[in-house]
């Protein structure tokens, strides 16, 4: 977990290197500046970067656009692309160039990796940009984007500076002071794959305070006074990012800076406003439809390009926005629209910076712009936010107030080049304590070039620490907290771990409070932040307050021991540090012992769609008492253990009549109970083939789905590394089972895992494909034994899009092939499940086009032996979103509609597949493949 200000450090020597050098990573556009210790000690001065600004053609500019765009085959020359220090045959490029020609391909560009990098709801580490690409390009993680931009930015300071190579000069590198720490990990991350590790990060409205304070060194302390409170606020493409910074009297007499709050993280800035052009103007194009994702794509970036032009001083009365068709080639008249300024203050100015007072509190609605991946903030009022941020922080001054009222206004980012956007902002603020103060008048700071402001700022904080300049004093700028249980009235209860005047170096001991930790499973503690409570105390208990204190995914350690069953807690102490250079460190101390365990982050449940941080009370639901558990617990120890007496082919029936429960009726907490013992009596499934099949089909029914209770992704691990994805007995129905094991927990494996149990399917599956197409090759397993395998490649929808088109490819040739009637029901299952426009828990990255999807359809129509599993296909493959990426055409939607009710299926598939809707719980159940555990629903 990497700190707030400043903060991780990677590979650092004792000597200080000649250059000083802050880079920001930029949401739009990247900037670099630097410090040359020797030649002019303490001058900022700004790199300008080159970069391609057309085919064949290399200028050096101040700014580096953060866009990536790769070239689709012979789209240029070999060397079209080519840099400097980069290879002939270079695919791709990043800066300007990509920018201008995305607008014309956006299928092929990639913009607003910062964003992405924030984004929680996805694995930031997994290849899924362009979020709708191409399908011939090469997706990339926002981490690979972002090291992409930093190592274009060092090749062209080595090649500028070949004694003094960028990976050894000190750098700053700027974050949003809301990035989480997922985020601020990953962003060390992507400079460390940039080859870049003598990294320190910082904030960038600290760092744009910092380049203030460089422009004005000779008369800053003229300009401000102790007792006032600066706002720096921060709005770039990708963020809105507020801080407070309180000036005040230092023993010496001299004034100092202490950064006293940040806001919450809020994806909104310049994106958004694209985006509300775009979608004002996709009304008038199409007379209230939508546009096709190709054309919503160029048309959000044409509204950029116009956004910037209208919203400047010397902007046109009007401007005409047209949209290519067939190609490259401009309509002439066909669909354009026509953007006038009012228009522009309308739907922009007034629509982002609307009037209100101090109180107005922020609007609980949907952007609208989910459809494009981006967890974009509901509301999209920047003013709301802004007037939460200074309520919420009212206890920063020493006066009692209902809110923070700035005394001096820093403006940074892009948002601000805009002078009418800066301006309304400076009204609205003026506005809201006007009525209490009538004298009151802002103070606003000025930093000429804002897009070079927060890398000259970063540079200047390279100096800071090594002893030069004027420091801003800066703790955490957020309480931790651990949760302890509930209060009397069941309202959750937190212990305050890490205080937010922790200082860097610091150390925290809870020794008031004992925990207990159980051997040989994972312990799980729920884990809070809050960015408003800035006042608890280490040690202190509070109630969690959902306004004050938001959750963040759990921490965790784990004790071995030999066997599950001989688990038993001990008593640990918890301690905290905040190390100097910035990361959390949380541990667990044994009181009877010396031995001490780090607590680790959930970083999977935080990074990925398919696993959500635990919320949930049913792993601790009471299901039998304990002597019929006793009972359970003997007649699988029976089945597998070291004297085994009971056969396994009466187990499952001895099972149901001990519990006195039929096994669907198992609940989930019991069932994972069951899991743990197989897992102690693994040896026993080499005893036998029966034994082996008796024990992968009950662990399978045990852990289903692999996810939804605590700690079901460490299960799903355990039993990975039991079977690696292999059988003792490598007989039919020990494969059959062991298929349906993976497809019943597929949903807690990782992609490398999935991948691992797909490949040997995928080898037979050609082999079965040519035989039955071409009557050449040979199939190592029959038609009848291909039915588990085909549904387990539809349940593992983490493998990449290319493989689902050759699963799915395979099947619309052999889906009407007498040989495979025997497999036919399974077949037309996986196809709804790998075209499925709503997954069942992979990413919708993983969504396979609109396009190849009809044709699929299109097989199943043409096959006239019709099954029931076709009629469940199609209505997934077909299902309406309202997401124009993942869609299909009208047309295609209605004839699936048409098709469903010609064959009778439930009247609600049609509906859903016209307008949207969910499943019951019998569907979401063929869906899945079976029943789901009690309690648990996808």
């Amino acid at each position: 977990m990497v700190k707030h200000q400043a903060a991780a450090t990677s590979g650092d020597e004792d000597a200080p290197s000649r250059y000083v050098v802050g880079i920001d990573l930029g949401t739009t556009n990247s900037a670099v500046a630097y410090v040359d210790t020797e030649a002019a000690p303490g001058k900022l001065q700004s790199f300008s970067i080159p970069q391609i600004v057309a085919p064949q053609q290399i200028e050096a500019r101040s700014t580096l656009p953060s866009f990536h765009y790769e070239a689709a085959k012979s789209e240029f020359p070999a060397d079209a692309l080519q840099l400097p220090w980069s290879k002939p045959s270079a695919n791709y490029c990043v800066g300007m160039f990509a920018r201008d020609h995305g607008i014309t391909v956006p299928s092929r560009v990639i913009n607003s990796a910062k964003s992405w990098l924030s984004h929680t709801g996805v694995d930031r580490t997994a290849a899924l940009l362009p979020w709708h690409g191409a399908s011939d390009l090469e997706k990339l993680s926002p981490l690979t984007v972002s090291a992409r931009l930093l190592a274009h930015i060092r090749a062209a300071w080595n090649d500028a500076h070949p004694q003094h190579p960028l990976e050894q000069q000190d750098i700053v590198l700027t974050l949003p002071a809301s990035f989480d720490e997922i985020a601020r990990e990953l962003t060390v991350a992507a400079a460390a794959e940039a080859g870049l590790k003598r990294v320190v990060l910082i904030e960038e409205p600290q760092a744009a305070f910092y380049a203030w304070l460089d422009k004005h060194q000779e008369n800053w302390e003229t300009l401000v006074s102790p007792g006032q409170t600066i706002l720096v606020c921060d709005i770039g493409g990708g963020t809105s990012d507020f801080t407070l910074i309180r000036v005040r009297q230092g023993e010496d007499g001299k004034v100092q800076f202490h950064r006293v709050a940040v806001g919450e993280h809020l994806i909104l800035g310049g994106d958004n406003l694209d985006l509300t052009l775009a979608t004002y103007l996709e009304q008038r194009l199409t007379s209230g439809g939508k546009l096709s994702p190709g054309d919503w794509s160029t048309l959000v970036r044409r509204c950029r390009v116009a956004k910037e032009e209208m919203l400047t001083n010397n902007a046109p009365d009007e401007i005409t926005i047209n949209l290519p068709s067939g190609g490259s080639k401009l309509i002439g008249g066909g669909r354009q629209a026509t953007l006038t300024k009012s228009e522009i203050e309308q739907v922009l100015v007034d629509g982002f910076l609307p009037a209100g007072t101090i109180d107005t509190p922020l609007e609980k609605r949907s952007s609208g712009f989910q459809e494009f991946g981006l967890p974009f903030a509901n509301d999209p009022a920047i003013t709301r936010h802004l007037s939460a941020f200074l309520r919420n922080h009212h206890h920063v001054v020493e006066e009692e107030s209902v809110a923070v009222r700035p005394d001096i206004v820093l403006f940074n980012g892009g948002f601000f080049e805009s002078s009418r956007l800066r301006r309304k902002l400076i009204d609205e603020i003026t506005a809201w304590f006007l009525p209490t103060d009538p004298q009151f008048q802002l103070q606003i700071l000025d930093n000429d070039r804002l897009d070079l402001a927060v890398a000259r700022g970063a540079a200047y904080y390279g100096l800071v620490r090594r002893g030069e300049g004027v420091r801003i004093a800066a703790n955490l700028a957020r309480t931790y907290y651990i949760g302890v249980g509930q209060d009397e009235q069941g309202k959750p209860q937190a212990l305050c771990i890490l205080p937010a005047t922790t200082q860097p170096g610091e150390e925290i001991d809870l020794q008031a409070r004992t925990f207990r930790l159980r051997v040989s499973e994972p312990v799980e503690f729920p884990l809070f932040v809050s960015s408003i409570r800035l006042i608890d105390k280490a040690g202190e208990i509070v109630s969690v307050d959902q306004e004050q204190i938001r959750s963040l995914p759990p921490i965790r350690t784990v004790l071995r021991a030999k066997r599950r069953s001989e688990a038993t807690e001990i008593a640990v102490k918890l301690h905290a540090r905040l190390t100097e250079i910035g990361t959390i460190e949380l541990w667990c101390d044994e009181i009877e012992s010396d031995r001490r365990w780090r607590l680790q982050f959930d970083v999977r449940s935080a990074t990925q769609t398919d696993v959500a941080a635990h919320v949930s009370d049913r792993e601790a639901e009471g299901v039998l008492d304990e002597e019929i558990w006793s009972s359970l617990q003997s007649q699988l120890t029976a089945t597998f253990g070291e004297t085994a007496t009971l056969k396994p082919q009466r187990l499952l029936q001895e099972l149901e009549t001990t519990s006195e429960m039929a096994r669907n009726q198992w609940p989930a907490s019991l069932l994972r109970r069951i899991w743990g013992e197989l897992l102690d009596l693994e040896p026993g499934r080499r005893r036998s083939s029966s034994h082996e099949i008796r024990w992968l089909n009950l662990v399978g029914f045990a852990l289903r789905p692999g996810y939804g209770l605590a700690l079901d992704d460490w299960r799903v691990s355990e039993t990975w590394k039991a079977l690696q994805g292999k059988v003792v007995h490598n007989d039919a129905n020990c494969r059959v089972q062991s298929w349906i094991l993976w497809r019943r927990i597929a949903g807690g494996l990782n992609r490398g895992q999935q991948k691992a149990v797909a490949e040997p399917l995928l080898q037979a599956f050609r082999g079965l494909h040519r035989r039955v197409m071409t009557g050449q090759g040979t199939a190592t397993f029959t038609p009848q034994e291909s039915l588990e395998a085909w549904r387990l490649l539809g349940g593992l929808e983490l493998l990449d899009v290319s493989t689902k088109l050759e699963i799915g490819g395979w099947i619309v040739d052999l889906l009407s092939k007498p040989k495979m009637a025997s497999a036919r029901s399974a077949m037309a299952w996986t196809l709804g499940r790998l075209a499925s426009r709503t997954p069942v828990y992979g990413p919708l990255n993983s969504v396979i086009s609109a396009e190849i999807a009809t044709r699929w359809l299109a097989a199943i129509y043409r096959d006239r032996n019709r099954d029931p599993m076709d009629l469940l296909a199609v209505m997934q493959i077909a299902r309406l979103t309202d997401d124009r990426y993942r869609d299909l055409a009208s047309v295609d939607r209605e004839e699936a509609a048409v098709w469903l009710e010609t064959e009778n299926a439930p009247s609600h598939f049609a509906r859903i597949v016209r307008a949207g809707g969910n499943l019951d719980h019998e569907e979401r159940d063929q869906v899945f493949g079976e029943a789901l555990p009690i309690g648990l629903t996808l």
